[in-house]
């Protein structure tokens, strides 16, 4: 392509309301545009890196014998309904009526669709298995759109979804998924870890994502130093290997004006954060005769609760809810000052704060704690669980090493659903004894908008985006090669101009040897296209000027990576080694 006849929309100021590297870099490299909250344009820079992309998963999924199909986006609300996720799913569904006064959603994703695709198509076990894909637009209403593509209510994905007729089948698919996803994400060029993960509002018995490393991400990914273990926070184990202490203190109250949190007691009284606890109040499950409870969760002071962890408690009400203040003054609880005995509640105690003796609590009454606070002797233990979520340096759950924190970016989840749709929508087929057999399921997903933006947030300067060449030699970049040819005075006057003419015919011979090359023949200064070429990240830039053509036609080029900004003079063979060709 040539430059002149592209749309370059180089922006040189950042919009305001770009909060993440990714989303202020695709502003300003013209791949996208905003045209409301949460919704975006893809311009053609930026579609041709989605289709890159595209092109990768289409190739790996068709590898694996997954066929690819295209659902509504429109959902009809029968469906929805008859799964349960009319009302389970949230605000996040986007609700609305036809002109005959008919349900429909905006699909966020295809469960539904497919199950009633697959119980009217699949009749025999002799059919199993089968695994359809898709790529798609979907939408959530996020309540808060944000970091640009990467949390937008709009989003193309690749959903596929698998059936089978047991579980050893299941298996089979995810595991065959699994290699699908790392040989993508490895394509992609990223750097990235498969994790243990729940299966959230999607539902299923065992789930992995697939997280890009990047400081900006919204995850906490745990893995241990020196083994394979690796999980979300959300599911990662808190191990507790100690043994609690013989109590040699007596239970003494002790003054705490204004100090309503752990770390204001622990320096007042000069003891380790670790030493104290803390006491939260959730919404347990209603009574026999209806009535709400409550639930006491008791932590160590320098821990953080998990709330996934606590949700799962057979006592505790999903979704996870705090009491209210009036509930709790209806107990007789004084925020900030909740102690662990006396409380007419099942106490669930985690794991590392059930062995710790001499502990600090609060008093129950305002402006006081309680120090030298004994287990058994002084409060009792409904229930110790692990509810709280693991810290760097942590054993590792496999018993190998210590456990490691990095942020990352979700692209990928895959799941094994089991039978949670296919009973809802009674997707059954003939069995090999002659009898009708709910189908089990998997599902998997790979949010491919996303993946530009993670791509960005992982390899970026200061001038712009760095699209990385993977070990596959493939690259997300919208051309993997600008030429840039230094002439004298305008563009349209340099027919007879030695350095177009040289660019020209490189440019030609690339376009024939399937390079997707750019011819940059732009009036503009020279400056204005090397900031425009390293903003939008082209791998490699190689400039022809006249000055470097000898009178015998030899050419020496000025070659650029833009991963390293390294600049060599380089012969013409030596520059179709730089770029593969």
């Amino acid at each position: 392509m040539k430059a002149s006849q592209f749309t370059f929309a180089t922006l040189k100021e950042t919009p305001s309301d770009a909060d993440v590297a990714s989303a202020k870099l695709m502003l300003r490299a013209g791949l996208i545009r905003k045209s409301a909250s949460g919704l975006y344009s893809w311009l053609p820079m930026g579609l041709k890196t989605l289709q890159k992309v595209e092109k990768i998963i289409r190739e790996e999924m068709n590898a694996i014998n997954s066929q690819e199909l295209l659902m509504p986006v429109v959902q009809s609300a029968e469906l929805w309904q008859e799964s349960g996720r009319w009302v389970d799913y949230g605000p996040e569904l986007l609700r609305f009526k036809d002109r005959h006064d008919r349900d429909f959603v905006l699909g966020p994703t295809h469960e539904e669709v497919i199950t009633d695709i697959a119980r009217n198509l699949l009749k025999s076990y002799k059919q199993l298995p089968q695994c359809y894909y898709q790529i798609q637009t979907k939408f959530r209403d996020e309540i808060r759109p944000r970091f640009g593509v990467m949390r937008s209510r709009e989003f193309i994905m690749k959903d596929a979804y698998s059936f089978h007729i047991d579980q050893a089948s299941l298996q089979k698919t995810y595991d065959d998924m699994y290699g699908a996803y790392s040989r993508i994400f490895t394509r992609l060029g990223l750097d990235f870890r498969a994790v243990q993960a729940d299966t959230g509002s999607i539902g299923g018995f065992a789930s992995h994502e697939f997280q890009v490393l990047a400081n900006s991400g919204e995850d906490d990914i745990v893995f241990s130093d020196t083994s394979d273990y690796a999980a979300n926070i959300e599911l990662a184990e808190a191990i507790c290997n100690d043994t609690r202490p013989v109590p040699s203190q007596a239970k003494t109250d002790v003054a705490t004006p204004n100090m309503p949190t752990c770390e204001q007691v622990a320096e007042h009284l000069g003891l380790p954060l670790s030493q104290t606890v803390k006491t939260l109040i959730v919404e347990g499950i209603d009574d026999e005769n209806g009535k709400p409870t409550l639930v006491a969760l008791v932590l160590r002071g320098d821990h953080s609760l998990n709330e996934i962890k606590a949700e799962k408690l057979a006592q505790v009400k999903a979704p996870l809810t705090f009491a209210t203040e009036d509930a709790m003054k209806t107990a007789g609880l004084h925020k900030g000052y909740i102690g662990v005995f006396d409380l007419n509640m099942p106490v669930i105690v985690d794991k590392s704060a059930s062995v710790l003796a001499d502990f600090v609590s609060g008093a129950n009454k305002p402006d006081f704690h309680t120090i030298g606070v004994n287990w058994e002797r002084d409060a009792q233990i409904t229930q110790v669980a692990d509810i709280r979520n693991v810290v760097e340096g942590d054993p590792s759950p496999d018993g190998q090493g210590k456990l490691q924190i990095r942020r990352g970016i979700e692209v990928g989840h895959i799941f094994q659903l089991g039978d949670k749709y296919a009973k809802a929508l009674n997707c059954a087929v003939m069995g090999e004894q002659g009898k009708p057999v709910i189908t089990t399921m998997g599902c998997y997903g790979i949010g491919v908008t996303r993946i530009v933006a993670a791509a960005i947030e992982q390899n970026h300067d200061e001038q712009g985006i760095i699209w990385k060449i993977s070990e596959t030699g493939e690259s997300l970049a919208p051309f993997d090669v600008a030429i840039v040819p230094m002439i004298k005075g305008k563009m349209k006057d340099a027919n007879n101009d030695k350095a177009m003419q040289m660019a020209t015919e490189l440019y030609n011979d690339l376009k024939i040897k399937g390079v997707d090359v750019l011819l940059d023949d732009r009036d503009e200064r020279a400056g204005v296209k090397f900031a425009d070429l390293e903003l939008v990240g082209i791998p490699h830039r190689i400039v022809i000027s006249e000055k470097n053509i000898a009178d015998n036609g030899d050419v020496t080029f000025e070659y650029v990576y833009r991963a390293d900004g390294e600049k060599q003079m380089l012969t013409l063979d030596e520059v179709l080694a730089k770029i593969a060709v």
